[in-house]
């Protein structure tokens, strides 16, 4: 495939005030140099070392390096240059990680995006990013990726490649496989190289873009420098205790920024570490990996987690004797969950809080376990800035729970190319509104009390409420809705929508379902539950009160379990 169009601009990141740039660079947070140039280096310190495990597939550092450069020089041949951006929706596969490498080589954006997407989501992450190519599995759990980016890529004048992984790349495609071979033996490989060296990127350019939690038909993209995503990562992994002697089990979808940058696979691969992927958190699978492999560090959500451990009661047979890390984020984890994970387990339990637009928190690994089953850690940079303000902006008293504000060397000024978000989204003076509700310990930790923005977090997957309740209004019938979310054991939250249906109509959740289905969406967003309510709670400003309707799952839940309440 290839067309004829404008090329997309060289993006630029929203910058960071001068001062606080020049304070930056002077305390050694940011290097001025690209994170592909980072990882080659790490390489060459021990190229025989293997580096990347997936099934049967074993990498060194040499061929890792070998097949992204190569992939780099074939993209490069290809038209895509530096700043291009390549939308990678690829499942967990060696195949992501030498793509997301390549890129960083080449100075092109890697985009992740999660398989789970579909038209709907896909589209949109394309469009906002004006995305150049689309890296994407040809069939996967039975659904064809490849006709979908066709179609995208045939409705959107600035995609010129589809990249399909698998044996059956169709016409016009181009095939992942060969794309991603070892660069040629011999001094053009070398010379390749050294040029990919001497052309990285400058620390302030872009070198991802991450996808916001909660992200819709149009997206919130969020722009990582090469500087402030590099010190992250690098710092984390110096707080994690990553090493060459790290093996790092990567479980969560790797379309995520948590298994890739927290420190996940990059932090591995920057400490000379080894990486092994995982198809599936499923608990056989994955204890068998950690036996076989000796992973020593891993990070997952709650809702594994909880089947993690009731699998270990029941099959106890496992050597997790290698396993030192566990990390789990992207969800509150329960106190009494928590403090069976060294007992079960083995391991020592870290809790990580972070966001794809930059803060990440974390539990020391010398904490006392009162820090670490209770609170959701603190900020990994002496730099890190947090506000905890009430509704009116200003500060909360020391210990009470208020709005988290987040400035600093790796939280972002601004969304891609999305100034009406920012107005929203950041103060006058650099501050990012998170969304999360918090209180501060007097030891700085955190301890994460919700969201104020209108998400639901089911099993870790960000879901925007409005976005469903857009659909809820397609469906004939449906007079109002509202979406929130409802307590779940296993995945922490479900969504749960209420609507108020039409005088003398009816409306039943299949139709809801029937109506998003059609539309292509990502079926973790489909709503779980459907309360039919004759209006809805409003606050004193008119708008939806959605802790009342919170408040109210909660009660028809209870009534539910005592028999004497009923749901549709």
């Amino acid at each position: 495939m290839h067309k004829t169009s404008a090329r997309p601009s060289r993006p630029k990141a929203v910058a960071w005030p001068d001062d606080m740039a020049a304070r930056y660079v002077a305390r050694g947070y940011w290097e001025g140099r690209s994170l592909g140039l980072h990882l080659a280096e790490a390489a060459r310190k021990t190229p025989e070392a293997i580096c990347l495990v997936d099934g049967e597939r074993r990498l060194s550092y040499r061929e890792l390096m070998a097949r992204a450069d190569g992939a780099a020089a074939r993209m490069s041949a290809l038209g895509l240059l530096a700043g291009d951006r390549v939308v990678v929706q690829l499942p967990n596969c060696w195949q992501h990680v030498v793509m997301t490498v390549a890129c960083l080589r080449l100075g092109a954006v890697p985009v992740w995006a999660l398989p789970q997407y579909r038209h709907h989501e896909l589209s949109g992450v394309v469009v906002h990013s004006k995305a150049k190519a689309l890296v994407v599995p040809g069939l996967f759990k039975e659904f064809d990726h490849q006709a979908m980016a066709h179609e995208i890529a045939k409705a959107v004048p600035h995609v010129e490649h589809v990249i399909v992984a698998g044996p059956h790349t169709g016409t016009g495609a181009v095939a992942l496989g060969a794309l991603c071979e070892p660069a040629d033996d011999g001094a053009k490989s070398a010379s390749f190289s050294a040029e990919l060296d001497a052309a990285a990127p400058d620390g302030d350019e872009i070198a991802v873009l991450k996808l916001s939690g909660g992200t819709t038909g149009q997206p919130k993209l969020v722009a990582r420098t090469h500087n402030d995503l590099t010190y992250m990562v690098k710092r984390a992994a110096e707080l994690c205790g990553f090493g060459p002697d790290t093996t790092y089990l990567a479980v969560l979808p790797l379309g995520h920024g948590f298994p890739y940058t927290g420190p996940g696979v990059l932090g591995t691969l920057l400490s000379g570490g080894r990486v092994v992927i995982a198809a599936s958190p499923a608990p056989d699978a994955v204890f068998a990996a950690i036996e076989r492999e000796r992973v020593t560090a891993t990070s997952v959500v709650p809702a594994i987690v909880m089947r993690w451990l009731q699998y270990r009661d029941e099959h106890p047979g496992a050597d997790l004797g290698s396993l030192r890390l566990l990390q789990v984020g992207a969800a509150r984890l329960a106190p009494e969950v928590a403090r069976q994970v060294g007992t079960k387990l083995g391991c020592s339990l870290q809790q990580v809080f972070g966001m794809a637009e930059g803060l990440l928190c974390l539990t020391r690994l010398d904490d006392p376990d009162d820090v670490v089953h209770h609170t959701q850690g603190r900020p990994i940079c002496p730099d890190d800035e947090i506000l905890v303000v009430a509704e009116d902006g200003r500060p909360v008293q020391p210990g009470e729970s208020g709005m988290l504000l987040a400035r600093g060397p790796y939280t972002l000024r601004g969304y891609f190319e999305s100034p009406a978000t920012d107005a929203r989204s950041f103060t006058k003076d650099g501050w990012y509104r998170t969304g999360d509700l918090v209180r501060q310990a007097p030891d700085g930790n955190l301890v994460v009390i919700g969201r104020d923005k209108d998400l639901i977090n089911r099993g870790g997957e960000k879901i925007n409420a409005e976005e469903i309740e857009d659909f809820a209004f397609r469906v004939p019938g449906v007079d109002q809705a509202a979406a929130v979310a409802m307590p779940d054991a296993e995945l922490g939250e479900r969504v749960c929508l209420f609507v108020v249906p039409a005088a003398g109509k009816d409306v039943d959740l299949a139709e809801i379902r029937a109506v998003m289905t059609a539309a292509k969406v990502a079926s973790f967003k489909l709503p779980d539950r459907l309360f039919l309510i004759h209006s809805l709670p409003t606050t004193a400003l008119g708008k939806v009160d959605k802790r009342a309707l919170r408040a109210e799952v909660g009660h028809r839940l209870a009534a539910a379990r005592q028999g004497s309440g009923a749901a549709s």
